[in-house]
């Protein structure tokens, strides 16, 4: 895999590595979509799917699945502890970076992005399938759930703001504005006030993103992150955007391809903070009227 100038360029692998290792037994592919059904019309040979929805959340609480639902996925899907585990999907990988920040949040030690996801894999015209593999079940052991080692909740992003420390905000410039609730073309739904947290700065998570769907280059990257945002790594991050998953991606880019030890990332997000009382927003679209 091309460096790039990545602090961790092991958790990046090429189309090239995954078209060699397709029945490597220690790599397990795991394919995870913001569109639930797009694996079945053709995935990659022997990835399974992890559903963001039904796999990774809790079906009647705002939560991840617990430890033990979590390992009874793992001995599902073939994964035990020591498993290189390969994520890739749609949406310049938005999904398999948050797939990505859930398997570590359970300490799952061997987890790598295949660079360009979906689209790369298509674009340059390899075997795709609609034939589901199974794997033998497996006897896998989770960790405790590392909820606030990379995961910040509402009351530690209080006291991060309170304190002046940096948040960066993924969503699009008229979700931060407060012009939109939602991405542009979605419904408008989920938060009672528009806005930002206050203090977090603008950076979309696609800049992070080339034409092609890989992952800008670390000189590129630093150039967004650090020379334009003043960031740097001995920061105190915290990224955060409307549910977690664009600002997973974030995380990725921010903890991995530059180094950063310290970022979290707020999964509640602006569904939650818009929807809070008396916590401190930014609303530039209404301060204009």
């Amino acid at each position: 895999m091309e460096n790039k100038g990545y602090v961790h360029p092991e958790v990046l692998v090429s189309t090239d590595w995954v078209a060699e290792n397709l029945n490597n037994s220690s790599v397990r592919l795991v394919e995870s979509n913001e569109d639930v059904l797009l694996y079945s019309t053709g995935h990659i040979p022997n990835a399974v799917h992890i559903d963001w929805v039904a796999d990774l959340n809790d079906a009647v609480r705002r939560d991840y699945l617990d430890e033990t639902s979590f390992a009874q996925l793992m001995r599902k899907n073939g994964i035990a502890n020591d498993t290189t585990v390969v994520f890739y999907g749609d949406k310049n990988n938005w999904w398999a970076c948050y797939a990505f920040w859930v398997f570590k949040l359970f300490g799952h030690e061997d987890c790598r992005v295949m660079n360009g996801g979906r689209q790369k894999w298509i674009a340059e015209g390899r075997e795709l399938t609609k034939e589901k593999p199974s794997f033998p079940p497996t006897d896998y052991k989770p960790a405790a759930r590392a909820d606030y080692k990379i995961r910040a909740f509402r009351d530690q992003v209080l006291d991060h703001v309170n304190a002046g420390q940096p948040l960066v905000d993924v969503r699009s410039p008229q979700e931060y504005s407060g012009e939109l609730l939602h991405m542009p073309g979605s419904p408008q739904e989920g938060a009672l006030r528009g806005g930002h947290i206050r203090g977090a700065v603008n950076v979309p998570w696609s800049r992070a993103v080339a034409e092609d769907g890989t992952f800008q280059s670390a000189e590129h990257l630093r150039a967004i992150y650090e020379e334009e945002q003043g960031l740097s790594a001995d920061n105190s991050v915290v990224a955060y955007c409307r549910i977690g998953e664009r600002s997973s991606h974030t995380w990725f880019v921010l903890t991995y391809l530059l180094g950063y030890p310290n970022v979290r990332n707020y999964d509640g997000s602006w569904t939650e903070w818009g929807n809070l009382v008396g916590v401190p927003i930014e609303n530039p679209s209404k301060a204009k009227r």
